[in-house]
C-alpha cells in the first residue's frame, strides 16, 4: 500500500472530525463539505488513527481488543481506502 505500512503513524486529518450521532446511533467522519456514517469496523478503525500507532500496532490492538486474529488484509484495505480519500495524514 503506498505509505501505508511501515514506521507511517496513522492519524485523521485535522479537517476530519470523528464523533458519536446519538440519533444516527453511529459515528460520523464530519468535514466542511458534509459527513460519512461510518459501519462499527470502519469506526474502531479510525478511533485508534490518532498519531499513536503504525498500521501493524492497530492491527494488533484491534485483534487484541476484540480477541481475533486474521484480520490484518481487511483493515489495510480499510486504511487504504480512507488513505485514498485523503482522510488520513
Amino acid at each position: 500500500m503506498n505509505g501505508i505500512s511501515g514506521i507511517r503513524l496513522l492519524k485523521l486529518k485535522p479537517i476530519y472530525r470523528l464523533q458519536f450521532e446519538p440519533v444516527q446511533r453511529a459515528y460520523v467522519l464530519l468535514y466542511p463539505e458534509g459527513m460519512v456514517k461510518l459501519n462499527r469496523s470502519a469506526s474502531e478503525i479510525l478511533l485508534r488513527c490518532d498519531g499513536t500507532r503504525d498500521v501493524d500496532a492497530l492491527i494488533a490492538d484491534l485483534e487484541a481488543a476484540f480477541n481475533t486474529r486474521e484480520i490484518g488484509g481487511e483493515v489495510l484495505a480499510f486504511v487504504g481506502e480512507a488513505d485514498r480519500r485523503g482522510w488520513l495524514e
